[in-house]
């Protein structure tokens, strides 16, 4: 479990289920809040490491709330909204806003988000999660790898397959696993897209793309030679 409590602030019961499930994969506490008065009620009983906060809202949008928020607490935030004009992204970032990530987004791209923004307002708390398989080295928070001391050029979803493999070595996954994992739970995606991913993966890691082993008929695991 990861060392950092997330807040989610948004009227909308299935985008506050959407991006929970996403956090807590990813190894995240999560609480709720419906609104900014709700959100205000909350923050001081449970000071979260972070807020994530949509913009339009009832009774306080978040605009509003991140006023309140910034008068008494140094706690990061980060705007959600489907708005997306530049001056809705300026005037949020000139309140106090850490981030702004305009809908639809993707998870890799919401997860490198919170953890850059995690990343600077708590450096002193953070430790690298370093983690070595036989030539490989992945680093979840710098989100680098290296094979062998090189460094490999990965896409979000690329590293996402391999961290989840050398997580849990030998264990085997499913490509639906892997797509749940790495695309999330309401992906479009279908299992060829885990091939495609797998066999890029596979080329830029030349060699040492053997430890990628396919189980037939059931998915992937990783193990080291």
């Amino acid at each position: 479990m990861k060392p950092f409590s997330i807040l989610i602030i948004d009227d909308e019961p299935q985008m506050r289920k959407l991006v929970r499930t996403f956090l807590e994969k990813d190894g995240y506490t999560v609480e709720e809040a419906t609104d900014g008065m709700d959100a205000l009620s909350k923050v001081y009983k449970l000071q979260p490491h972070l807020c994530i906060v949509d913009v339009m809202m009832p009774y306080m949008n978040g605009f509003e709330f991140a006023k309140e928020l910034k008068r008494t607490t140094n706690i990061p935030l980060i705007f959600l909204s489907a708005r997306g004009e530049e001056w809705d992204k300026v005037e949020g970032l000139k309140i106090g806003g850490d981030d702004y990530i305009v809908k639809p987004f993707m998870p890799g791209e919401l997860l490198a988000r919170v953890e850059s923004v995690l990343r600077r307002s708590y450096q002193y708390q953070l430790t690298s999660q370093v983690l070595t398989v036989g030539p490989l080295v992945i680093d979840h928070f710098a989100h680098t790898v290296t094979l062998s001391n090189k460094p490999l050029s990965l896409t979000l979803k690329e590293f996402g397959i391999l961290e989840t493999l050398a997580k849990n070595r030998g264990r085997v996954y499913t490509r639906e696993q892997l797509l749940n994992i790495v695309w999330g739970e309401n992906h479009q995606s279908t299992d060829r897209t885990v091939d495609t991913h797998i066999k890029t993966l596979r080329l830029k890691m030349g060699e040492a793309g053997s430890m990628i082993e396919t189980v037939w008929g059931i998915g992937y695991k990783l193990e080291v030679k």
